[in-house]
């Protein structure tokens, strides 16, 4: 009896475990923002991440026409690079050949490039925020409040991705 109940049990097992592999697998299912892509190795568009951003503050600011110059000069400020991601990839590997003082040189150099395009968005958020009224300049600074030195996002800020 017990050995007959074992057995069972375990057909069991093989049976469903059978049943769930010739399931076809799952579509991606799309998140709360209402994006799946960026997942598993694709990566998001750029600019639709950005337009998104953009969307999101007209939408919570309720801003004029004339300011949306500011905003564009805010988006364009905060756009990366076209192809950084691809090229940093290929350093990646090339980083392996070289010498401890060349590797900290290139880092070096890439921190002056990380320094000017922060120092380039700052300067266009400032010249955003100026142009808003002081209702929105308190609903803008709500928005960014609490994320912290790293804007909310990736892994050190908590965030995760497309949080404006």
């Amino acid at each position: 009896m017990k050995l007959t109940s074992m057995a069972l049990a375990g057909a069991l097992v093989f049976a469903s475990a059978g049943a769930s592999l010739a399931q076809p697998p799952a579509a991606p299912a799309a998140d709360a923002r209402g994006h799946a892509e960026g997942r598993h190795g694709q990566r998001p568009d750029p600019a639709q991440m950005a337009e998104r951003r953009a969307q999101r503050l007209r939408d919570a600011l309720q801003l004029r026409p004339d300011q949306e110059p500011a905003l564009r000069a805010l988006v364009a400020a905060s756009a990366r690079p076209p192809g950084e991601h691809e090229r940093r990839g290929g350093e990646r590997g090339e980083a392996r050949a070289l010498t401890t003082p060349e590797r900290l040189d290139r880092m070096q150099a890439r921190l002056a490039e990380h320094d000017a395009r922060f120092r380039q968005r700052a300067e266009a958020t400032k010249r955003f925020y100026a142009q808003l009224s002081p209702t929105q300049q308190r609903a803008f600074d709500t928005l960014h409040e609490g994320r912290g030195e790293h804007g909310g996002h990736g892994m050190r800020g908590g965030k995760g991705h497309g949080d404006g």
